[in-house]
């Protein structure tokens, strides 16, 4: 089996007598064209591949932000870029963790996520302010299918909402292109805030298939 659910239970509960997941390039795309993805275990660095149903997803084409959010893209400071500051972005977003909650994104994940990057797959959005990168976010484009990984905003008042208007720019993008499905994996209040919906993991996979066959491209 590819994947296991992963619920609120304690992560201790993954097999430790299987060998750890194959992060190649080949390997991840396979697993998130099944409706897999992976994590580290941040206790212990171990990767495995999980599942979640529900699915937190975002629909680019309907997608828009909320009135404040409207506000500071039209009036803030930000700049956004793409893909000019991937490995940042990343490092950003597997340090932006308190010692309570720390980072699943560990060292075996950084280093496929740069290989999907050198390929063309994976993708950072980033707001900037002058030269000082305030936020962003990365993920991985397959066909119509966007999955979203981490986002991260420094904690500086500058900075405040700029990991938001990275993603509202993200939207915008996915959705002139003719993207049809942002993949948030889990629910949270930040992605539920920014008008994620849950949708039942059989119902995830007949859209997730039909992005996937879709011939459009994030560049």
């Amino acid at each position: 089996m590819l994947a296991r659910h992963r619920t609120a239970r304690d992560d201790a509960l993954v097999n430790r007598s299987r060998p750890e997941a194959d992060l190649s390039p080949q390997m991840l795309l396979s697993a998130y064209a099944q409706g897999a993805f992976p994590m580290a275990d941040p206790e212990t660095g171990r990767v495995d591949y999980f599942t979640c149903d529900p699915r937190a997803i975002f629909e680019p084409a309907t997608w828009q932000p909320g009135e404040r959010l409207a506000r500071t893209i039209r009036n803030g400071p930000f700049e956004v870029r793409i893909d000019s500051a991937f490995e940042a972005v990343v490092t950003a977003c597997a340090t932006d963790r308190s010692n309570e909650n720390r980072s699943w994104i560990g060292e075996r994940i950084r280093s496929a996520f740069h290989d999907l990057h050198e390929l063309g797959l994976a993708h950072s959005v980033e707001a900037w302010v002058g030269d000082r990168l305030a936020g962003g976010l990365y993920g991985v484009a397959l066909g119509g299918a966007f999955f979203g990984e981490s986002m991260f905003t420094v904690r500086e008042p500058w900075a405040r909402d700029a990991s938001k208007v990275a993603f509202a720019a993200l939207m915008r993008r996915l959705g002139r292109r003719g993207f049809t499905l942002v993949d948030s994996q889990y629910a949270n209040p930040h992605v539920l805030a920014l008008g994620a919906v849950e949708i039942p993991f059989d119902r995830y996979l007949e859209r997730l298939h039909a992005a996937i066959a879709l011939d459009v491209d994030f560049d």
